[in-house]
């Protein structure tokens, strides 16, 4: 008879998905209480959003724990946290769609001024003007996975020349060190990279001054990316526009100039934050679960 893979869940919903697993036994738990005294066997914890520092101290109370799996893409915050010999999973392919929708609308509201024309409505102000248009422009999406490349495929049929950056080199695709002369050709840059040491603050000053008169920055993906003070003198001049659903610091305090600033387009990260995010956030975890159980390579192990 096979074995049975213990499998801590934070939810009902994830238990009623992961039942259906064949050698997954789902066991919930409250990541605000101590583990349940069956928990000691669990050999897979699904970490829920929330304190990460409960999470992580939890771990050590897990002596068969093998792997630790995450709701998000993103994992920065158990990069180089969890115990030795644990390995770390995501949920990419979850989110992509959503948040690649987020960014395309972003771009749609900014070149067709559709806060402005907000603004007039709410003032009872009726003003036809000529506004821009995505059609024409060149798009460079700084990360090739699941959200970059699902962008993509949403912003060619706009008529858009579309340009990819990865970490990594491969057919088709530019890399991070080719980046400085790639910003002067681009009339809007797309940030959706993981967050890693070295990529925290790679939107400074530098990088910013390098964008054109007139470009628009969007990020999609960790606040950290962006160096805030650089970027709101670049909003405040007017030479630059935004669109961010992240932000460092994150929540954002509500007297912070960034709430004021000129041509930004501001959302409380939400991209991903769509009607069936639960169910396709579970979809993927069964998948990596079912890998797992199968051969103990989940196809989203992050490096």
């Amino acid at each position: 008879m096979s074995r049975l893979v213990l499998v801590l869940v934070p939810t009902n919903g994830g238990v009623a998905a992961l039942s259906a697993v064949p050698g997954i036994e789902p066991l919930q738990y409250d990541p605000d209480a101590p583990l349940p005294v069956a928990a000691r066997e669990a050999e897979v914890l699904v970490v829920a959003p929330g304190e990460v520092q409960r999470q992580l101290d939890a771990m050590r109370e897990l002596p068969k724990l093998r792997l630790v799996q995450t709701f998000s893409a993103g994992t920065d915050q158990w990069l180089g946290r969890l115990p030795a010999g644990v390995a770390l999973s995501n949920a990419r392919g979850a989110h992509g769609g959503s948040t690649a929708e987020w960014a395309a609308g972003a771009l749609l509201a900014l070149y067709r001024e559709i806060p402005r024309f907000l603004t007039d409505a709410a003032a009872g102000h009726w003003e036809p003007r000529q506004t821009g248009t995505l059609a024409g422009r060149r798009v460079l999406i700084l990360g090739a996975g699941d959200l970059g490349t699902a962008l993509r495929r949403r912003l060619e049929p706009f008529e858009t020349e579309v340009s990819m950056v990865a970490r990594r080199a491969r057919p088709g695709v530019h890399t991070l060190d080719e980046v400085p002369d790639l910003l002067p050709r681009h009339d809007a840059v797309v940030v959706m990279l993981p967050l890693t040491d070295e990529l925290r603050g790679l939107v400074g000053t530098d990088f910013l001054a390098r964008m054109p008169d007139g470009a628009i920055l969007v990020n999609a993906a960790r606040g950290a990316h962006v160096v805030t003070a650089a970027l709101l003198a670049e909003l405040e001049s007017g030479r630059l526009r935004a669109a961010l659903d992240v932000t460092d610091p994150e929540p954002l305090p509500p007297d912070h100039p960034l709430w004021r600033a000129p041509g930004l387009l501001l959302t409380p990260h939400v991209g991903g934050m769509t009607a069936g995010v639960s169910q396709r956030i579970w979809n993927v975890i069964a998948r990596q679960l079912d890998q797992y159980v199968r051969d103990g390579r989940p196809e989203n192990l992050v490096d």
